[in-house]
């Protein structure tokens, strides 16, 4: 990955699922600009984790007429870390931190969205926000193939 000028990205989307899905298109469209293409590994992984904490940010975050926050910044030894940051207002549902976070049973149909950052991820975990209520989810990720 170059070092573009410009490596950071921030957009607010309406706390909906509209609004989610919508969050994953302006952040692939940002993260090929900065030199990670459509359909690499990297990309597609990082798309991902985009689409996953904004889906959680609406279904445990929503707060009604609040927005949601999404901020994507490279970072990391010779910038090759992409971090994703989802902030939400709601402040009294938060998720587990990364050391308990535990697998869901076969049977449930919810509940493997953190499952999949953590295994996309090479760190994440959250915060409660400084400047309002809420909490900000995050994840880093390689922005280069891992050999």
């Amino acid at each position: 990955m170059t070092n573009k000028p410009g490596s950071d990205f921030e957009m607010r989307f309406t706390s909906t699922p509209r609004g989610a899905r919508l969050a994953r298109r302006p952040a692939a469209h940002r993260l090929d600009s900065w030199g990670i293409p459509y359909g690499g590994g990297p990309h597609e992984a990082i798309a991902l984790v985009v689409g996953e904490l904004s889906a959680n940010a609406v279904r445990h975050g929503h707060v009604s007429g609040r927005d949601f926050h999404l901020r994507l910044y490279v970072t990391g030894p010779a910038r090759t870390v992409v971090r994703i940051e989802v902030t939400d207002t709601r402040a009294e549902r938060t998720p587990p931190r990364p050391e308990a976070l535990r697998a869901p049973d076969p049977e449930d149909t919810a509940g493997r969205g953190l499952v999949l950052v953590a295994g996309l991820a090479s760190r994440w975990g959250w915060h409660a926000r400084s400047d309002g209520p809420g909490k900000t989810v995050w994840a880093e990720c390689a922005a280069t193939p891992l050999v």
